[in-house]
């Protein structure tokens, strides 16, 4: 069960704001043929169809909905009409028999994810109230209004044969939770696809050097998810730095005792030098309209961009927890797996093993650099540190926990066949004690056990590096991967 809210993500996440709003085209199936044979049917059907698209409003969504088409050349002209519109999801009602010439020229030329919605308008027909009709054909129009899923089978045929992707939802058009938090469930994939389609992610620096399986093509991110990447420099978030004023560090500063629990013993000097490179970072931001960023710059040979690399954790945990994820050590594939948590409304922190707990059969995992604050167990700590392990420089770091509860891991893999795909795991975070060295890192416990959980995760060759989110959404990621057409793998309970 999801334990968190859909929250659709800031506008920083898209190329422009025109691409807030999901486009869901809908229409409902039917005969032309039964309409002066039956009476009322066709305006029945016609209510059976508003009851969906009022279903399927949200905050983000526009729905397009054609009503019923009941003829082929009804369907040619649908079929342009939700180009003309761009939709990016198709829901079709099968509200009664319909030919399958009425579906294959709409979803021909519409060209987007299709779902099926073969929805009973109540739980059975009432026999005996149906059978008293007498009127042979009035009973013949009743019927008709409860055949959604006499049509469903020749749709099916027809969509193979043409090689044409689709999702099925089998169900109640009234009383069936299940059913319609499928619907939500797609709803809220498509949306995260589109996000996806759209998102600028920045790269800032270079690769972590020896770190083979955090090195990705980028051209098959692009191909699978869509977007935009932004090769950026170290050297222009150092020129902005310069550029920040006084009284925009101070203020920042401001922020930063608001959102994060500063330590007493974190220097001034510090939280100054903190708070204006997370002031330039955000220039960047806005300026190449950022919704994801990844970054390593390793910092020597130039004291400016060394000062700027070693004071970006605060300002990148707060573009994390603000819509915009930020990956360290220039993992690609993990900025994309936060950004797919996050838009799902579940976060989305930069995680890896830290430990084994054999006692309390759990495992230890967290990350130095920045973590997501939305979904931190209290306040996130900012702590100095003298060293950052295996990195050059010292400054201020910040130290959480995810939230206790319900947990998702995922994972972008990249495999040796030139292929993407998602790893997904669901465990739960626990309290218990920490390590208190001021990174994010928190306690995780898997149904199947940390042992088997660690081997089972381990075999499928993902990076060391995930992403963490709050609840269980690994179902709304099965979708997701159905909607991009690639594999998605759930690590067994």
């Amino acid at each position: 069960m999801t334990t968190h809210s859909f929250v659709a993500s800031s506008p920083h996440h898209r190329l422009t704001t025109n691409y807030d709003t999901l486009k869901i085209g809908l229409f409902g199936v039917g005969l032309d043929t039964y309409w002066p044979q039956f009476d009322g049917l066709q305006s029945r059907l016609l209510s059976y169809v508003q009851v969906v698209a009022d279903q399927l409003q949200r905050p983000f969504t526009e729905v397009i909905n054609l009503g019923l088409i009941d003829t082929p050349d009804k369907a040619t002209q649908a079929g342009h009409q939700f180009r003309q519109q761009d939709v990016d999801i198709l829901f079709i009602y099968v509200t009664t028999y319909a030919l399958s010439a009425t579906v294959l020229p709409v979803v021909q030329r519409t060209k987007v994810p299709v779902i099926l919605l073969n929805l009973s308008p109540e739980a059975a027909i009432d026999y005996t109230s149906f059978n008293q009709l007498k009127d042979r054909a009035r009973m013949t129009g009743e019927w008709l209004a409860y055949c959604s899923a006499c049509p469903v089978p020749e749709i099916a045929n027809v969509f193979r044969r043409a090689g044409i992707s689709f999702q099925q939802i089998t169900g109640m058009l009234h009383n069936d939770p299940s059913c319609w938090n499928q619907i939500t469930e797609w709803i809220e994939a498509a949306y995260v696809a589109k996000v996806m389609a759209h998102n600028r992610l920045g790269l800032i620096g270079n690769y972590y050097s020896g770190m083979l399986d955090i090195y990705s093509d980028p051209t098959l991110q692009l191909i699978t998810f869509g977007g935009q990447m932004i090769i950026l420099e170290v050297d222009e978030l150092s020129e902005l730095k310069h550029q920040v004023t006084a009284e925009a560090i101070q203020q920042r500063i401001a922020l930063f005792n608001q959102v994060f629990a500063i330590q007493a013993d974190c220097p001034i000097t510090e939280l100054e030098r903190a708070a204006r490179t997370s002031v330039a970072l955000d220039q960047l931001v806005d300026k190449y309209g950022l919704g994801s960023i990844a970054y390593y710059h390793k910092g020597t040979g130039n004291p400016a961009n060394a000062d700027t690399m070693s004071s970006i954790i605060l300002g990148t945990s707060l573009l994390t927890g603000r819509g915009v994820p930020v990956a360290g050590e220039y993992e690609i594939k993990n900025a994309q797996a936060m950004k797919i948590l996050d838009t799902f409304g579940a976060g989305g922190s930069f995680t890896e093993y830290y430990a084994m707990d054999y006692t309390d059969d759990v495992v230890l995992m967290g990350h130095d650099g920045p973590g997501h604050v939305g979904i931190a167990e209290g306040k996130t700590k900012v702590r100095p540190l003298q060293v950052y392990h295996g990195k050059v420089g010292s400054g201020l770091s910040v130290e959480m926990s995810v939230k206790n509860g319900p947990v998702t891991l995922l994972s972008v893999v990249e495999n040796g066949q030139g292929e993407l795909f998602l790893l997904v795991a669901e465990g739960e975070s626990v309290p218990g004690p920490i390590l208190e060295i001021g990174n994010t890192n928190s306690r995780y416990r898997f149904p199947m056990g940390a042992r088997q959980f660690v081997t089972d995760w381990n075999s499928y060759g993902p990076a060391h590096h995930c992403a963490v989110g709050v609840g269980h959404i690994a179902s709304k990621i099965k979708k997701l991967g159905q909607l991009l057409q690639i594999k998605t793998i759930q690590v067994s309970l």
